[in-house]
């Protein structure tokens, strides 16, 4: 098991191979479909995002209500593939790695070798287990939104699995 503390270093990126269990540390930001759609307007217009994506982390969550006494309430992954016609352009502006569950397209592979991204996975269905590595929550962007604005989050030892490294490697297409 391997343990960052993020930001990311180049370093850092080029030793993650496709399978490797990591532990992040650090900020963390999660958007979903409509951050997303939102984001890359922004870029396609020339305008300033609302938080600097520039090797960044994007977990595709949107986290229910908070209970009361609680950091969060929970948040597991949503689907991957939802995000894929935004992400070449994201990764493009900077951002570092996403977070969420499932495979990606080919588009979104190449991406990622060409930017020399990561992307990693969780396991669905464990998102109150995920909330217990989620230390303090804040609205980064667009709290319009509700459960979809980007929340930045700050996460100790949240267990990932690299799902596409850096080469392209990916767990869903075997060795």
């Amino acid at each position: 098991m391997k343990t960052i503390n993020l930001p990311f270093s180049v370093k850092d990126l080029e030793e993650l191979k496709a399978g490797d269990e990591v532990l992040l540390t650090g900020t963390i930001f999660t958007a979903r479909d409509q951050a997303h759609s939102r984001l890359v307007r922004l870029i396609r217009s020339g305008e300033k995002l609302p938080f600097a994506v520039k090797g960044q982390v994007v977990y595709y969550c949107g986290p229910t209500t908070t209970p009361s006494g609680k950091v969060i309430g929970s948040c597991g992954p949503t689907t991957s593939r939802r995000m894929d016609e935004f992400t070449p352009l994201l990764l493009s502006a900077g951002l570092k790695a996403m977070i969420g569950k499932g495979n990606r397209s080919d588009e979104v592979v190449a991406a990622i070798k060409r930017y020399k991204s990561v992307y990693f996975v969780v396991y669905a269905g464990c998102g109150a287990l995920i909330s217990q590595y989620i230390k303090r929550k804040s609205t980064a962007a667009f709290k319009e939104l509700g459960p979809e604005a980007v929340y930045r989050l700050e996460v100790k030892d949240l267990p990932v699995i690299v799902a596409i490294d850096i080469n392209g490697k990916n767990i869903y297409k075997g060795k």
